[in-house]
């Protein structure tokens, strides 16, 4: 039980970075700092876009408009870090 909580802990890990890597991507391929005709470039942005997109696109329909300012990953990794102190601290003392 202990290893399948440490599995959870560690997506949620991961996808906490790929999160920031994603949001990080959007603001270089918005303000031109990388080329966005480089196939290698596209391909990141579509995966991390894939990849992000479908959890991020239900918190955009709660948040009010900010006019331009997306702060629905700053809401995901507030979740995330929720799901995972809430899991560590309720559920670790149960296994160990």
């Amino acid at each position: 039980m202990l290893a399948l909580f440490q599995t959870i802990d560690l997506a949620l890990n991961l996808y906490t970075w790929v999160l920031i890597g994603s949001a990080i991507f959007s603001w270089l391929y918005a303000f031109n700092v990388i080329n966005s005709s480089n196939q290698f470039v596209n391909s990141v942005g579509r995966f991390l876009y894939n990849v992000t997109e479908p959890v991020l696109r239900p918190i955009r329909r709660f948040l009010p408009d900010l006019g331009g300012i997306d702060i629905s990953p700053i809401v995901l990794l507030l979740i995330i870090f929720f799901l995972r102190s809430l899991m560590w601290n309720t559920l670790y003392p149960l296994v160990a």
